[in-house]
């Protein structure tokens, strides 16, 4: 698990001074009008938010991919990189908007920046962050063009990332689809998972990493989905824990924001069906309620504590990294051992301790 962790932080490290080169000679590469002042400041933030952290675990999923057939340079894979995480972006912005969110990795969101840059112009700065993550998600699909690769692997990344992007968008459309429904079944809260993440976070990469290291994917498919299906739960469940469950004195984030914006998480679905009808309540009065207090909140936690959500949750995430782990170790006879032992252990990393 640790080597796992070092090999993914090793992939970020070279990946951000990639990012930032990229950004860096992106005004030189993109024909903007020449005297526009919106038009680099729409760029400026877009960077600042594409640097600004995250833990770039889909390009480190890409490289391993990748590693899984070869350990020789793969052209091709510095774009995939790019266009990962710019397609990323796009979905930041995005996210940021639907959810009225001020703050993103630690800094104001663009749709923020904007706000307050046009303070008595509400539709500019909406209409400005719309058109940032707009162009985010154009900017993905054309670094891949940019790739110096034989034109039938460029066309199949195209097809895996354009793909991506569509299936994500379906996603964040039922994500809003999940809060109208007073207790999402489970199976619903995974289709969210599925569309919204699994697909552009971990199976993409995987796909991307493969068809530029020269293997079938189509041939190793269902493998590859049930691999994501089940790192993309983990993980979801994880960050719904954490949102509810969390040290903030650990983590320097603040908690429930899946509370205020009224997300009808893994964690809150849980907790609503394990309430009885007082305390479920409690939770709906917190729902969506953007001035919902620390103290509500903690309350909510109390009482989510008291009914064993916290535990199961933990249980459930288990299950699924060691679910993953086990589907990674069926990967032996078909592809390169270390390159296994990274996707075998990287699920069980995010394994929380008991509570």
């Amino acid at each position: 698990m640790a080597a796992a962790r070092e090999r993914a932080a090793g992939h970020r490290r070279r990946f951000d001074l990639r990012f930032e080169a990229y950004f860096a000679s992106l005004p030189e590469r993109l024909d903007t009008p020449p005297l526009s002042r919106f038009t680099p400041r729409c760029l400026e933030l877009l960077r600042d938010l594409s640097l600004r952290g995250g833990k770039r675990l889909r390009v480190a999923l890409l490289y391993e991919a990748a590693r899984l057939v070869t350990t020789e340079p793969v052209p091709g894979l510095a774009e995939a990189a790019l266009s990962i995480e710019l397609l990323q972006t796009h979905g930041l912005v995005h996210d940021d908007i639907i959810d009225d969110a001020p703050v993103r990795r630690g800094g104001p969101s663009t749709y923020y920046a904007y706000r307050e840059e046009f303070p008595a112009a509400d539709r500019t700065a909406l209409g400005l962050a719309v058109l940032a993550g707009d162009l985010a998600a154009f900017l993905s699909m054309r670094v891949l063009l940019e790739a110096d690769v034989p034109a039938e692997l460029r066309q199949a990344m195209l097809e895996v990332q354009l793909n991506a992007a569509a299936e994500t968008v379906t996603g964040q459309i039922v994500d809003l689809e999940r809060d109208f429904r007073a207790l999402p079944e489970e199976e619903f809260l995974h289709t969210v998972c599925e569309y919204k993440s699994t697909r552009y976070s971990v199976l993409a990469p995987l796909r991307l990493g493969l068809l530029a290291a020269g293997e079938d994917v189509a041939a190793h498919d269902a493998r590859l989905r049930r691999y994501a299906t089940l790192v993309g739960i983990g993980g979801q469940l994880r960050d719904d824990y954490l949102d509810l469950f969390a040290d903030e004195a650990a983590t320097g984030k603040s908690t429930g924001a899946d509370l205020r914006s009224g997300r009808r998480s893994y964690a809150v679905s849980a907790l609503l069906a394990a309430a009885d009808d007082a305390q479920r309540a409690l939770v709906e009065s917190a729902l969506g309620d953007p001035d919902c207090s620390a103290a509500t909140v903690g309350r909510v936690r109390e009482l989510a504590r008291s009914l064993g959500v916290d535990g199961r949750l933990r249980a459930d995430i288990r299950r699924c990294a060691e679910a993953a782990a086990g589907e990674a170790s069926g990967w032996r006879p078909h592809w390169r051992e270390e390159a296994v032992a990274f996707f075998e252990g990287l699920p069980l990393s995010s394994v929380l301790p008991a509570g």
